[in-house]
């Protein structure tokens, strides 16, 4: 009864957000109060300790809130200088080709911004570029939305493995006797987790750019096609290996700082240069159909149209992202000495209510911060006039108003839901409840299920972070008691809590709101269950395989018939193409 409990409030999001495809503004409202009667009734989590937990998740949606300002806002500056135009026929320059765009724009730009800011930003700033480069408002978020995948590990300089994991497990007992018995100190299996992660993660995120291509033409091509999207294949698996490469190596031999940075910076090195000079480009150019046949829901807030015409460079138009790229590393790498600056004013909620939950925040180091100041100086330096930056902050200021709406309900859901273990009834919260259900259920077959369990935290956290924080020590006890490695358990966990991050509400509503569109959260969520279920899937039957060996098991046939399926699709494509 108690897991079935726990799980309402996932359910509950599920039904309102995808079945009946209501708004987050709606749907999420609901599932809060669900939510609350649960804690409250079932939990006997007292009215206070509700009040303290949602009071959290208020502040933290306001900072979401100014993450999605920031994003949106330097976007309208853009716009208003005309560098947007200079910016879209950068990437047009390279190819006309939709699918190639997507690929450079979310696969290889947004994960070098992961790996900067993380904490969903990457998307929040993509989806935007993407909707001014010509996409449709639908299709730029649910493309932005991918990113937030194989990258996400090692997202704002590798804080998902040194924080998430590393504050699970440090001091904990079971874990003290497992090292203490293989002679290990902590902070080498904290690297050795990270160096695991990235090759669970490049052999299931190699396939994530080929299947950004076919969502986009099964969605939004002409055609309503998968088969459209795999016909790019040999520059989709290129631009894959281009990033997960590089990626591997990093985390395996500098550490969980550098992977998705690096690895974003490397692919762009390697793939841009060669795509302008036609290496495996498609033979058919894809594009959408003309704007005026394009259904209503495809459309957002945010136009496509530029501001007035100038003469922007290429280096000037560029420059602002590049500066934000720039600023969020040297604020986050503690070697380059700017950290302590502006991670210096800490604003904290210590006790909140006298309940013991705590809230604190660096405003500073809020990604969104470090937007709002290079808009400023965009403005500035473009020579936007006043009434053009007055503009631009107008329009931005009305983006998170309705953004706001479902944030104010949604974060606060998550806290109560991971907070409900402060109750009178003596039961842990219900995300472990579910976890512990699921071990109970799967036993050996645990490395299938265990990135799942990671997925659950980050659709319910919003964090690929407190995910790992949530399950990391769970994680690792169900290893112990199976008798399977806790390195690759672990490493499994991080994998699912990157893989959640492509569904869950917290990010989809930012996304959606930086691109100004608000009511199809729920039409989102379902499409992105495609790439996720896949994601959870292959890691899964990849991480069994892992533990247990090559024998004929249920992993291996997973993964034969996942890569049987690419490939048919592959051929598919390839015969369509070679027939027109």
């Amino acid at each position: 009864m108690l897991i079935l409990l726990s799980l309402l409030p996932i359910l509950s999001i599920f039904f309102f957000l995808v079945v009946l495809r209501w708004s987050a503004k709606k749907g999420m409202l609901y599932s809060f109060i669900i939510t609350v009667l649960i804690a409250y009734f079932g939990w006997q989590m007292g009215a206070v300790s509700i009040s303290a937990a949602a009071l959290k998740g208020v502040m933290t949606a306001l900072e979401v809130g100014v993450i999605v300002f920031g994003a949106v806002l330097l976007l309208n500056v853009l716009k208003e200088s005309g560098a947007v135009d200079t910016i879209r026929s950068s990437f047009t320059s390279i190819s006309p080709d939709r699918r190639v765009q997507a690929i450079i724009v979310a696969w290889l730009f947004g994960t070098f911004l992961e790996g900067a800011a993380g904490w969903g930003a990457p998307a929040t700033i993509v989806g935007p570029l993407l909707i001014a480069l010509g996409f449709p408002a639908l299709a730029a978020v649910m493309i932005a939305l991918m990113l937030q995948s194989t990258p996400v590990s090692y997202g704002a300089v590798g804080t998902p493995i040194l924080v998430g994991v590393n504050t699970s497990l440090e001091n904990q007992p079971v874990v003290n006797s497992y090292l203490g018995g293989t002679g290990q100190e902590m902070s080498r299996f904290i690297f050795d987790v990270g160096g695991q992660v990235s090759i669970f993660h490049a052999l299931v995120g190699l396939f994530i750019p080929l299947l950004m291509s076919a969502m986009l033409t099964k969605f939004f091509g002409r055609n309503r096609s998968f088969r459209e999207g795999f016909a790019v294949w040999p520059f989709a698996i290129f631009a894959g290996l281009a990033f997960v490469i590089p990626f591997t190596l990093v985390a395996n031999f500098l550490g969980p700082e550098f992977p998705s940075l690096l690895g974003g910076l490397v692919g762009m090195a390697i793939v841009i240069p060669l795509a302008k000079k036609g290496f495996l480009m498609p033979k058919q150019t894809f594009d959408f159909e003309p704007r005026e046949t394009w259904q209503k829901s495809w459309f957002s807030d945010i136009s496509a149209e530029v501001g007035p015409a100038k003469e922007i460079s290429m280096i000037k138009a560029w420059l602002p992202y590049v500066l934000v790229a720039l600023l969020l590393v040297v604020t986050r790498v503690e070697a380059l000495g700017l950290k302590p600056l502006v991670s210096g004013w800490v604003v904290a909620f210590e006790d909140i209510f006298g309940t013991g939950i705590n809230h604190s925040f660096t405003p500073f180091m809020i990604p969104g911060v470090v937007f709002i100041v290079v808009a400023v100086f965009t403005g500035w330096l473009h020579k936007v006039d006043g009434k053009g930056m007055a503009n631009a902050f107008r329009l931005s200021g009305r983006t998170i108003l309705a953004a706001m709406a479902a944030l104010i309900v949604s974060v606060p859901l998550v806290q109560v839901f991971i907070n409900s273990g402060i109750n009178d009834a003596g039961l842990d919260s219900m995300p472990l409840v579910l976890a512990q259900g699921a071990a109970n259920l799967f036993g050996d077959s645990w490395p299938l299920i265990s990135p799942a369990i990671g997925a659950m935290g980050a659709f319910a956290a919003g964090s690929n972070t407190v995910s790992n924080m949530m399950f990391g020590l769970f994680q690792f006890g169900v290893a112990d008691e199976i008798g399977a490695n806790p390195l690759y358990i672990v490493a499994l966990q991080a994998v699912g809590g990157a893989a959640g991050n492509m569904i869950c509400v917290h990010n989809v509503v930012a996304a959606s709101a930086a691109a100004g569109l608000i009511g199809k959260e729920g039409t989102l969520i379902s499409r992105l269950l495609i790439p996720t279920t896949f994601y959870l899937v292959l890691a899964g039957a990849v991480g069994y395989v892992w533990v247990n060996g090559l024998g004929l098991n249920i992993g291996l046939f997973l993964i034969i018939a996942i890569l049987i399926t690419i490939f048919t699709m592959i051929l598919r494509a390839q015969k369509r193409t070679e027939t027109n």
